[in-house]
């Protein structure tokens, strides 16, 4: 009896140790901008799923700063700003080399400092009322206690990929 209740201690010791909602790492996030949909991603499994806000001309592809979309392509998640003037905000790594090129031969600038980030600190809306208008310069927007959740789960270096 004194082994067994040893070796039943020990056991639950050990799960106690243990992390109790390891999370799975996400290793890839998916914006699909026909849906304002952001996804996070591991081994090809939907770990999350998000509503987004976007710029006011959604559609196409950005080209240049000030128009208001948001870029399509493969892009990485380089770096976390917690300072950020949208609660906390996960830098895209637009523009690429292509983008580059193609703002060059049409004599534009491609912009930049595009970011998945938190809530408009201006907005009177309740949050999920927010989400419902694209509101951003390009920006990927989601509410501030769902930026939590990826500024946790999101790891600079991951990749991002922006569909239509």
């Amino acid at each position: 009896m004194f082994k067994c209740t040893h070796l039943l201690l020990f056991a639950t010791l050990s799960l106690l140790s243990q992390p109790l909602l390891a999370q799975p790492q996400v290793d890839l996030v998916v914006v699909k901008k026909s849906l304002s949909q952001l996804r996070l991603m591991s081994n090809g499994k939907i770990l999350h799923e998000y509503h987004i806000a976007m710029g006011d001309m959604p559609r196409g592809h950005k080209l240049k700063e000030g128009d208001q979309r948001t870029p399509e392509g493969r892009y990485v998640l380089d770096y976390k700003k917690s300072n950020s003037t949208y609660y906390r905000a996960i830098h895209i790594s637009y523009p690429n080399d292509e983008d580059i090129f193609r703002a060059r031969a049409l004599g534009i600038n491609p912009g930049g400092q595009i970011m998945i980030h938190g809530q408009n600190p201006h907005t009177d809306l309740p949050p999920e009322e927010a989400q419902q208008y694209n509101w951003t310069n390009g920006c990927i927007a989601v509410t501030n206690k769902e930026m939590d959740e990826i500024w946790k789960l999101v790891e600079p270096g991951t990749p991002i990929e922006i569909w239509p």
